[in-house]
């Protein structure tokens, strides 16, 4: 299985490349990973077409040699969402490929349960801007991976819950729990520990897809689109995110 990921919903920018010829199950211990990472805070557009050409490069592939592109399909900011989502619509078409699209959310919440290892579940904010976080929580699953234990949802800090039931220890993680201290100040004792700089990658995105592609979970490269969670990107107002 050779897979390629990117991720640019945020400030930082990532590409992976995974190849493995492991069953499923070991997924979660990739046998061979490259990675590409980079924290611009702009500019993701100059720069991930040539972190792309880099990882294919080192691995010594080209990209009709991969069995499928995914990318960190938000939610996120507007411009990265799509940046991610056009991008891979024009390597997959060109090169005849399917697409799988992952939640950064969960993408922040295996990071987080492979950080703290002791933890069952992440509770996943990240920062959207405009006083809001898109947040939801995630559980490990028998795959040494991550599922969704509650929807993506985006609105004001105070807003975010955790589901009933979840099982404990959580941890939360993102950086909606530094643009807003309020969160893990409120949610207190629910949380064993906070996580408040992790950013979604392309090394979890593409462990994720992994796990898809084994299932069979694909889809053509014009179903390569973004997921923004607001009902009013449209509006100049919600540019930011």
């Amino acid at each position: 299985m050779r897979l390629l990921a990117l991720d640019t919903a945020t400030e930082a920018c990532s590409v992976a490349l995974l190849r493995t010829t492991a069953a499923a199950a070991s997924l979660a211990g990739a046998p061979e990973l490259l990675v590409r990472e980079l924290e611009p805070g702009r500019g993701a557009s100059e720069l991930i077409l040539g972190m792309v050409r880099e990882v294919l490069a080192e691995a010594e592939l080209h990209l009709g040699d991969l069995d499928a592109i995914a990318f960190g399909r938000g939610p996120g900011g507007f411009t990265g969402v799509r940046l991610a989502a056009s991008v891979v619509q024009g390597l997959a078409f060109g090169a005849g490929l399917p697409v799988i699209p992952v939640s950064d959310l969960a993408a922040v919440a295996l990071r987080a349960l492979d950080a703290a290892p002791a933890a069952a579940a992440a509770l996943v904010c990240n920062d959207a801007r405009m006083q809001e976080v898109y947040w939801t929580c995630c559980v490990r699953d028998g795959s040494g991976l991550v599922r969704p234990a509650a929807p993506e949802r985006v609105g004001p800090p105070d807003t975010v819950v955790l589901p009933v039931p979840v099982p404990a220890p959580v941890v939360g993680a993102g950086r909606g729990f530094s643009a807003y201290p309020q969160l893990a100040q409120r949610l207190g004792a629910q949380l064993q520990g906070v996580l408040p700089d992790l950013l979604p990658r392309a090394r979890e995105i593409v462990r994720l897809a992994g796990h898809e592609f084994m299932a069979g979970r694909v889809l053509t490269a014009e179903a390569a689109l973004p997921v923004y969670l607001r009902d009013d990107i449209a509006r100049p107002a919600a540019s930011h995110g």
